[in-house]
């Protein structure tokens, strides 16, 4: 079983290519990587992006499509509009199936990752080809043109109009919003489930879509259903932010305990 990200770098290793291999790698499935970006990041702030040539993001693809079974693929940090349709040539090329789609626009840090131009590319080129996509609420307002509040005050309508741009079924993440509990809201064009964990208090949280929409990816790989492989991804992110409530790993957002199931009790960095 093998997964492929198409992602952005990240140096401290909690978010970016280095989150979603460490989560393929916990749930059992082989991961290959793509790199789109190369950042300059830690846990407080993002210094610098550096986007290779289009070009060369084609050749990495077409390397790891023409060699390995690619069961599943993320896709996550895309920083232009010319290289997420050079993403989407090269899925569409290659066939790819099972793509989960987490619209990266904001670091944890607040930075600002995805360019004003690039969202309608992002609609019209990826979410046709999209399995799953995992917008948070500002990612939702962004794609949507509104406001976080009108998505947060209308969830299942913010649903169905994702749906309506194309994307087979989107995750609504409610890891902004505030309670006991973080809900998420599924909707597949049909049946509208919630999907609801308790709340841990973090300050750990780096990297926690990046490693979320890989789990999906993940399990769709080893053959889990949409819903199914969502519902698995949300206890394995829930246990992880768990399992790393307690590191103090950097200074700003830490990352999530990826290998929370592997790791013996009481082992940290």
């Amino acid at each position: 079983m093998i997964a492929l990200t198409i992602a952005g770098s990240d140096p401290s290793g909690g978010a970016g290519i280095q989150a979603d291999l460490k989560t393929f790698s916990a749930l059992g499935v082989y991961g290959a990587a793509a790199i789109t970006s190369l950042t300059a990041q830690n846990t407080r702030e993002v210094r610098a992006i550096q986007t290779p040539p289009c070009e060369f993001v084609a050749h990495e693809l077409d390397c790891v499509f023409e060699d390995l079974e690619v069961a599943a693929t993320k896709i996550g940090m895309l920083s232009s509009s010319t290289l997420i349709r050079t993403v989407a040539e090269r899925l569409r090329a290659h066939g790819a199936r099972h793509i989960v789609l987490d619209p990266v626009m904001v670091a944890k840090s607040g930075a600002k990752l995805l360019a004003d131009e690039s969202v309608a590319a992002l609609r019209s080129e990826l979410f046709p080809l999209a399995s799953v996509l995992t917008p948070n609420l500002p990612e939702a307002a962004v794609l949507l043109d509104t406001d976080e509040a009108s998505v947060l005050r209308a969830p299942e309508r913010a649903c169905e109009q994702l749906v309506a741009l194309g994307a087979r079924a989107v995750v609504l993440k409610g890891g902004h919003a505030h309670g006991a509990t973080s809900d998420d809201l599924w909707f597949d064009g049909a049946h509208c489930v919630r999907l609801s964990a308790v709340r841990t208090p973090s300050r750990n949280t780096h990297g926690t879509g990046c490693t979320f929409s890989a789990a999906i990816a993940a399990l769709l790989a080893r053959g889990e259903s949409p819903l199914a492989a969502v519902e698995g991804a949300k206890r394995y992110v829930s246990a992880a932010i768990a399992g790393s409530a307690d590191w103090q790993l950097g200074h700003g957002h830490g990352p999530v305990h990826h290998f929370h199931a592997l790791w013996s009790a009481g082992v940290r960095p």
